[in-house]
């Protein structure tokens, strides 16, 4: 699989496997615990104390947002390893190299790609917001 050996498929799966059921699981639990309900809850105090309520709030319903999103980059990693494309870089088809992998598994451009898409746009979370938004909407449509 694109210069990778079996130990090191076998590695690399298992590590995009044990950080997707540990997001998994901190999701399920998040959905447990309610996390639609506020992380606190909002009493008559000062508008400080309101300030700081609403701001830990917003943190908190960040932090879901941003495990869901990861949670779907961990799923496309793994699908990945199904079609025999995993470590194959999607925009010029060569081989993401090992080490790269090994420090995020779930990469999907070698580093020459990584680093022109870096250079273009420097922001790197619109675009993967926008990859995975039609995803991210139907996954909150199912929740409910």
């Amino acid at each position: 699989m694109n210069g990778l050996d079996q130990g090191q498929v076998a590695l690399l799966k298992s590590l995009l496997e044990q950080r997707r059921a540990a997001l998994a699981s901190q999701a399920g639990a998040d959905v447990a615990a309610g996390a639609r309900e506020l992380a606190v809850e909002e009493i008559e105090t000062s508008p400080a104390d309101k300030a700081t309520v609403r701001l830990l709030n917003d943190l908190a319903q960040e932090a879901a947002g941003h495990n869901a999103a990861q949670l779907l980059v961990l799923k496309h990693a793994l699908a990945k390893f199904d079609d025999g494309s995993y470590g194959e870089c999607e925009e010029c088809g060569n081989p993401i190299g090992f080490s790269r992998l090994q420090a995020r598994p779930e990469a999907r451009l070698c580093i020459s790609c990584q680093t022109r898409a870096e250079k273009r746009e420097p922001m790197c979370c619109p675009p993967l917001i926008a990859m995975f938004a039609p995803v991210m909407k139907d996954a909150s449509s199912e929740a409910r």
